[in-house]
């Protein structure tokens, strides 16, 4: 027992000592706002959170062109970049909304980064018509300014070591943030998470990569269970705001909070976050850089746990386009998206994902029964509206999800490029403007695997912050 308390005091002391030596963890908190035609951006405030930074610091600089914003920290004084990072925001797919035509509206966002010594000028970037990235606005941060936050609180949970593989530094740090559940559920919550947790790394390239990763898990209760649906008239209290109906979507859970959830994750290390909302109604939603949320108790929440963190961690794009959505990209693209999982198709002798070795040649674009898809897409489309207004039991909805991925097995099983890399019509929520890498991916239907674009999309970020890059 002696030897017991010694080693794990020795343990808590390379810790403590480790920790000594890291940069402590800035938070900028903006304001993102406007509507379809204009933005504009705000400082809120400057938080020094509580841990310290988990980043690596041999991989300040984000290389991988991913997101519709960038942000670059640089040194005041000698304009040296120090730390750069893609992502995505919440008023990027809002603006376009019908919505954001005729209203303007603000959306928190927050900008982490490990803390600098002395003043730095943030840079946000947006994209321009050419989808270069072009400054958008600029802030000077002093670390020792009077108005920094620092005022310790005592924090409101403990994390839970899910996974544990080593120094944050070294590692991407996975938080698994629950919300709807009651003290009586906290036990749920953690079975829950190891479960999501363990079904994530069975999925290449993460089941691969495994060790790379930290898993935390994260939750305080609230006063009673489940969170808001306003569309049943459902409202709950919860801890990160998450709800469903974002935007109109029934399905679509994201929390506008962004406040809510930054005060609650900063007690664990994170990078990366998945809120797990306690629900069984099918919904989930991802935004690169942010979080991605998942419904932790609908029978489907394995896939849609791997395909919402697929949008939240690579920046991949949604390749399905027959279901409705209330944000959408452009029907006839004019430049080649981001996304590292789509393409226009503006040149198709420069397949955007010409460096995966393609196990097939074929034509570009890739023939494959896209008609009997969409006829029979329109009919299952109109039974799922049915279900939902007519309030029927989860039960029918699961039973009909999984009636649609027997029917698209089947057909994809006899198409003759089932297995190949080309350019498949129909992606982004467009059937004819943007075109997917592969027959099927976990991003484009219920499948259980990823393309191998989007296998690929997903290695480079962990590079990025494993520190392999």
């Amino acid at each position: 027992m002696r030897r017991l308390i010694l080693v794990t005091f020795a343990l808590l002391l390379g810790a403590a000592q480790a920790h000594a030596s890291l940069p402590n963890t800035l938070r900028v908190d903006i304001q993102h706002g406007g509507d379809a035609k204009v933005e504009h951006y705000a400082l809120e405030r400057v938080v020094v959170e509580p841990l310290p930074w988990p980043g690596n610091p041999g991989q300040p600089l984000d290389t991988t062109n991913r997101g519709s914003q960038k942000f670059e920290v640089a040194d005041a004084a000698t304009g040296k970049v120090l730390y750069s990072r893609g992502y995505a925001t919440v008023f990027g797919e809002w603006r376009t909304t019908g919505e954001a035509q005729a209203t303007q509206r603000s959306f928190q966002e927050s900008l982490r980064l490990p803390m600098p010594a002395t003043p730095v000028r943030i840079t946000v970037f947006g994209r321009d018509a050419a989808n270069a990235f072009v400054p958008k606005w600029s802030v000077t941060i002093d670390p020792k300014a009077l108005d920094v936050e620092h005022a310790p609180r005592q924090a409101p949970a403990k994390p839970i070591a899910i996974r544990s593989n080593g120094d944050s530094a070294g590692k991407v740090d996975l938080l698994l943030l629950g919300d709807g559940y009651t003290a009586a559920e906290m036990g749920k919550f953690e079975a829950r998470a190891r479960e999501l947790a363990d079904y994530l790394f069975s999925v290449s390239p993460f089941k691969e990569r495994a060790n790379d990763f930290n898993v935390w898990a994260l939750a305080v209760p609230v006063p009673e269970s489940g969170i808001s649906r306003p569309s049943t008239g459902i409202q709950r209290a919860t801890a990160t705001g998450a709800r469903y109906d974002i935007f109109g979507s029934e399905r679509y859970i994201l929390t506008l909070d962004n406040r809510a959830f930054r005060e609650l994750a900063q007690y664990a290390p994170y990078e990366f976050v998945e809120i797990m909302v306690n629900s069984e109604t099918y919904g989930g939603g991802g935004i690169f850089g942010q979080f991605s949320t998942v419904a932790a108790n609908n029978d489907w929440r394995n896939y849609l746990f791997v395909h919402e963190f697929g949008h939240h961690f690579a920046a991949l794009a949604d390749e399905y386009y027959t279901s409705p959505v209330a944000y959408a990209a452009a029907d006839t693209p004019t430049v080649e998206p981001w996304e590292p999982n789509v393409t226009a198709l503006l040149d198709p002798a420069r397949l955007k994902w010409a460096r995966v070795p393609a196990r097939v040649a074929v034509p570009v674009p890739t023939p494959w029964p896209k008609a009997v898809f969409d006829a029979h897409a329109k009919v299952y489309q109109a039974r799922r509206a049915k279900l939902r207004a007519d309030k029927r039991p989860e039960s029918e909805m699961n039973a009909l999800f999984r009636e649609d991925r027997a029917f698209n097995e089947a057909l994809f099983a006899k198409a003759p490029n089932r297995n190949v890399l080309g350019a498949f019509q129909g992606a982004n929520y467009s059937s004819t403007g943007y075109y997917r890498p592969e027959l099927q991916c976990l991003m484009f239907d219920r499948s259980e695997a990823f393309c191998d674009v989007c296998a690929r999309a997903v290695g480079d970020i962990i590079d990025l912050y494993s520190g392999t890059q």
